[in-house]
């Protein structure tokens, strides 16, 4: 029987910060604590992280959290690591030091590698194999950067001297003095270097890539007992047990445990993921074929589609374009108009990611006429979250050839009602918003307790997860229809005045 006096930690460690969630048994936050840490760089394109500031803050965080808590490391049951993807570290097996900085998920060094890969016509394979498109957001090319580049790495890599690992793998590192060197399913299959469907790094991938295997972590569950950490951390040692990546471990916590269940995450940008299962789908439309999780033997896996800008549309009025102080006041300036009076805001800032991956589109606004306000510009802005969340959801629909009958969501942006009803509305479905919102690190508590049998049983905890608000469509599909027609006009737009450069 679980023990009611025992909690989990999660460390959820994050692009522009690290976390730390203590959880009782009801799922209920009992703690929390979060550092920000600094962002790197060097170059146009080029942004990195100092893995020892990664490990400081998040062993800072957990510290802080269990001491808010008033625990003692008896009544932590285990502990749960969820992380941002892809970002790429290096280090030596002897001293844990790292051989150069982390390189971030969103860094775009490895673009001409990613180029080259494509003319060789590998991009086929690599997709078939790892269900991802040949891109520079992935592990793999920034492996190969730090190879080629920094001195001594190559050499040293090939004779079994260092370690690579994706941000878990560095936390678990660190956490037991080097005792070992893992990483989760669902972290591996985001490398561009493990094959989804025989569950092992690919040996031709590493091949084309040049990467030593030496280099790798050893692949496990996203829930089991992996080992102890070292102690001299919590003055006595404490059960690892769960890893998962943020977007993977958000879907578990949101319990979208059933295919077809889907969870959209509102952040800078939005993420959207997709229960497929025990069989993978390769997508046709666009979207990126990933693992869900490993739990036993059993591996389910998941469509995900990725948003590029979501809440950053709202950062960018208030910072760039000074209509408002304060993000949360958005929900009010857009709400003073019944609609967005026929301006749609395109916010390709950066592009546009799924389903349409058209790097050349940048922001365009649409419609406007002399009686477009501020509170118009506002409406269009959280319309086009909206509306980009949608594309991707029917190309999912696309995918797994059966329809979505309910959203649910979580991240900062989802606290804004006036969104939320705005994405039913257009959607023409249920949103569903959790009381608990925390869903990655909860996610992440969730697999570890899952081990150690703190919860008995997926189920269990399916049955604690509680809805804080349906939000229902409350306009006619022929509007919502009328709407997202003017949209798809405002999108082609954009893609067309890219396109004529």
């Amino acid at each position: 029987m679980p023990n009611p006096a025992q909690y989990i930690l999660a460390l959820d460690q994050g692009t522009t910060s690290s976390r730390a969630i203590v959880f009782d048994q009801k799922g209920s936050i009992v703690a929390a604590a979060q550092k920000e840490f600094g962002q790197i760089y060097p170059l146009s394109g080029w942004v990195e992280h100092d893995p020892r500031e990664i490990w400081s803050t998040q062993a800072g965080v957990a510290a802080e959290a269990v001491t808010r808590a008033g625990l003692g490391p008896a009544q932590i049951a285990a502990i749960g690591i969820t992380n941002q993807r892809e970002t790429t570290l290096i280090w030596d097996r002897k001293t844990g030091q790292p051989v150069y900085n982390a390189i971030v998920w969103q860094d775009r060094r490895g673009a001409a590698l990613c180029e080259s890969l494509q003319q060789q016509g590998l991009a086929p394979t690599i997709r078939a194999k790892t269900g991802l498109p040949v891109d520079a957001y992935f592990s793999a090319t920034k492996i190969r950067w730090m190879l080629d580049n920094v001195e001594g790495v190559r050499t040293r890599a090939e004779a079994g001297e260092l370690a690579f690992g994706t941000v878990d793998s560095w936390l678990v590192w660190n956490l037991t003095h080097g005792a070992m060197h893992i990483t989760d399913i669902t972290n591996a299959s985001r490398t561009m270097l493990f094959n989804i469907h025989s569950r092992d790094w690919d040996t031709e991938l590493l091949e084309a890539l040049d990467i030593p295997r030496a280099l790798l972590p050893q692949v496990r569950a996203s829930s089991e007992h992996y080992g102890m950490t070292h102690p001299s951390l919590f003055a006595a040692p404490i059960p690892i047990a769960g890893i998962a990546g943020d977007q993977h471990a958000a879907l578990f916590g949101q319990m979208c445990i059933e295919p077809g269940m889907v969870k959209n995450t509102y952040g800078t940008g939005c993420f959207l993921v997709m229960n497929t299962g025990s069989t993978p789908i390769e997508s046709k439309n666009s979207l990126v074929t990933t693992i869900a999780w490993q739990i036993g033997d059993r591996v389910d896996y998941a469509l995900e589609g990725s948003i590029f800008i979501g809440g950053a549309v709202v950062q960018w009025l208030r910072d760039g374009m000074g209509l408002f102080r304060h993000a949360s006041e958005i929900e009010g300036l857009a709400g003073s108009v019944g609609d967005s009076d026929g301006v749609y805001l395109v916010p390709a800032f950066a592009g546009l990611g799924a389903p349409h991956w058209n790097a050349h589109a940048r922001g365009s606004m649409f419609g406007a006429t002399r009686a477009t306000t501020a509170a118009h510009l506002a409406r269009a802005a959280l319309d086009s979250i909206a509306f980009q969340s949608i594309d991707v959801l029917r190309a999912m629909e696309a995918d797994a050839g059966k329809p979505i009958t309910e959203l649910r969501v979580d991240g900062g942006a989802v606290a804004n009602n006036l969104l939320m009803q705005i994405q039913a509305d257009l959607l023409g479905i249920d949103v569903v918003r959790p009381k608990v919102i925390e869903t990655t690190a909860l996610g992440a508590a969730y697999l570890a307790g899952l081990a150690v049998g703190y919860w008995p049983s997926i189920e269990a905890m399916a049955a604690q997860w509680q809805p804080d608000r349906h939000f229902t469509a409350g306009i006619s599909r022929d509007d919502a229809g009328r709407q997202l027609r003017g949209w798809h006009r405002a999108v082609n737009a954009a893609k067309a005045w890219a396109d004529a450069e």
